[in-house]
């Protein structure tokens, strides 16, 4: 497990948060799921059981294949999300059945790992389905590879059934970040789960001072309660997105070091922000008192002269860019949220869902931290 606090690639050690704020460092959150009670009965308190013993997805970590020999294992792992377990601020906000990435013996998480390698490092993903139920694919945006490694059954005549293995070779022959994702049933194997950040570094890349990832995703509930066994209707012809989060998470839990993943920075910092949309919605994100420059999209660096300092950026679905921006606000808290409303919303409670945060690591002892982390539902 990352030692790491903040969004996923961060800098900043749980030891640095237990410094800052004087706290354990291991929050938990008032009201969670299993602290509830349950008088249901019959069949269907045994099903609410079931999805009760799921593992908890847990928050995407940064693996780097360059550092076990070019190669990575995944595998899909039937889990629950907890996106906000709270009782205040409209929770808990809960999808009872997600399909999981699990990277070796890491966490099961949602969004699935970063995947990180170098320019030229061309690397080998096992899709290990040996214990699925259903079949999988996996299928990488942005890099240039041979029919076969495509990743979708239809066209290639591969699909990845129960109980087998298949190696994916993907090159690493296009800078930038990009995506991954399941491409058997695509409409409902990304809406469960199976997504994640593929990011190829340039030959003579140089990382900012916090370099962070962040995935959007907008989720209708009814998809991930259906497959879970609730009694709902769903069609992907009438999607109604009712959770929205940024990396696994809807707001409070976005904001927690960690339990969410808000942007952790230090006065003067250079921050590198990797944006990804692996929703079906477009989602304005704008940043609270500090203006970026758009340096990445889609994998393409953006000329210099191209650039231009903004507040707000648009990401279509499947759309990657990168923002950079310097942490020379005054020293506090500022939001990070998407600009449709509706979307920073838990239910008919606002604020919730995409909200994040920049929060400067000076302020994180102040009572102002301390009260919005006592706010949120969580315990020190």
């Amino acid at each position: 497990m990352s030692d790491n606090i903040g969004a996923p690639g961060s800098q900043f050690s749980r030891r640095d948060f237990v410094k800052a704020t004087g706290t354990a460092g291991a929050a938990s959150m008032a009201g969670c799921t299993a602290g509830r009670q349950r008088t249901q009965q019959g069949p269907q308190a045994q099903q609410q059981q079931q999805n009760d013993q799921l593992p908890l997805a847990g928050a995407p970590q940064v693996v780097d294949v360059t550092e076990q020999n070019n190669q990575v294992t995944l595998r899909s792992v039937t889990s629950r999300m907890a996106a906000h377990p709270g009782d205040s601020m409209g929770g808990p906000v809960e999808l009872p059945s997600v399909w999981a990435f699990q990277a070796d013996d890491r966490t099961p998480s949602v969004p699935g790992p970063v995947i990180r390698t170098k320019e030229g490092e061309d690397i080998e993903v096992t899709l290990d389905n040996t214990d699925a139920t259903m079949p999988h694919t996996l299928h990488f945006h942005g890099v240039r590879k041979t029919w076969e490694n495509d990743g979708v059954p239809t066209t290639t005549g591969i699909t990845v059934m129960p109980g087998e293995k298949h190696t994916y070779e993907i090159p690493a022959n296009v800078p930038g970040t990009h995506l991954y994702h399941c491409h058997y049933q695509t409409h409902r194997h990304i809406d469960m789960g199976m997504y994640g950040v593929f990011r190829v570094d340039p030959e003579g890349y140089e990382p900012a001072d916090q370099e962070l990832f962040m995935t959007l995703k907008d989720w209708d509930s009814r998809l991930n309660r259906q497959i879970a066994g609730e009694d709902v209707s769903y069609s992907p012809r009438d999607r109604t997105p009712d959770v929205f989060t940024i990396n696994g998470r809807s707001a409070p839990r976005t904001l927690h070091p960690e339990d969410g993943s808000p942007v952790i920075v230090s006065q003067g910092d250079t921050v590198r922000l990797h944006l990804a949309n692996n929703g079906y919605m477009s989602h304005p994100m704008h940043t609270h008192n500090h203006r970026f420059r758009i340096v990445e999209k889609d994998g393409s660096q953006v000329p210099e002269a191209a650039q231009y300092e903004q507040d707000i950026v648009n990401l279509a679905p499947a759309e990657r860019k990168t923002i950079e921006f310097e942490a020379d606000a005054d020293p506090g808290i500022y939001l990070m949220h998407c600009h449709k409303v509706s979307h920073a919303m838990n239910g008919n409670s606002y604020p919730g869902g995409m909200v994040g945060a920049i929060v400067y690591e000076e302020a994180m002892d102040s009572d102002i931290f301390a009260d919005l982390m006592d706010y949120a539902g969580y315990e020190g």
